[in-house]
């Protein structure tokens, strides 16, 4: 029994220590106030005992998510990130620094081929075009 249950029991018990005559409307009145006061107190207990419910979930979830991450990025530190370390050695990928605000991101292959990407620091478009032609002649400019 909560603290507000227990003060409702008590006006409860107070109101009818006072031998009132049931029939008068103030009496009535004090019964009515009595009821609504104990809809609520049992309404303010089970709205807690939700709240209660919920704040355990959420506690659970955080705890799984906390497993799910620690998991997930077990061996990743951002700070440290360099592209040899944590990609895939069979894709290329490229260090390109952008012009607008001086970060570094790691590209792969395919969006070099897309021809553009949107800076995740400052959102500035950088562009890109392949020359897939290593031979340094004239003929391969096309």
């Amino acid at each position: 029994m909560s603290l507000i249950e227990k003060k409702v029991a008590y006006l409860k018990g107070l109101a009818a220590g006072l031998s009132l005559d049931p029939e008068k409307p103030e009496t009535k009145v004090i019964n009515a106030m009595m009821d609504a006061l104990d809809c609520l107190a049992e309404e303010l207990e089970d709205s807690q005992d939700q709240i209660d419910m919920l704040a355990d979930q959420l506690d659970a979830v955080d705890e799984d998510l906390d497993e799910l991450e620690s998991f997930v990025y077990e061996d990743f530190d951002d700070d440290d990130c360099c592209c040899d370390d944590c990609c895939d050695d069979d894709d290329e990928y490229y260090d390109v620094e952008c012009p607008n605000c001086g970060e570094v991101i790691c590209i792969d292959r395919s969006i070099l081929e897309e021809g553009s990407v949107n800076c995740p620091n400052c959102n500035e478009v950088l562009e890109f075009e392949i020359d897939d032609c290593d031979c340094g002649c004239d003929d391969c400019d096309d």
